[in-house]
């Protein structure tokens, strides 16, 4: 009897996370490009406000820190919360596409936690 292979929960995630990537985050952001936003490759794991080049407001300069899953989740669910005065407004009430939009930054940056 063979196993039918499946891709992993993880990758499953990823997958749909990157389709509501392309859906909420790509109108100002790309994982390669800055653009209004900055690029977001290897974003998780990175210094906040540290992609070199991008000029970042001074409440995302004033917030530092590094990027980790669970502070990407609280940055999507208010960015002004976190960090009044920000360029960035969005609220992302559902916590499903959060993590999934979590898991794809995740798939595309070095450092996995």
């Amino acid at each position: 009897m063979f196993a039918i292979a499946r891709p992993s929960a993880a990758a499953d995630g990823a997958a749909a996370g990157q389709a509501l990537y392309q859906t909420k985050c790509a109108g100002c952001h790309s994982v390669d490009t800055d653009r209004i936003g900055p690029r977001h490759r290897n974003v998780v794991g990175r210094a906040v406000a540290g992609v070199p080049g991008y000029t970042y407001s001074p409440a995302l300069k004033k917030l530092g820190g590094v990027w980790t899953p669970a502070r990407l989740d609280q940055w999507l669910r208010g960015t002004q919360k976190m960090a009044p005065g920000s360029r960035m407004y969005l609220e992302m009430d559902d916590p499903a596409q959060r993590r999934l939009i979590v898991a794809y930054l995740q798939s595309v940056s070095k450092t996995k936690p």
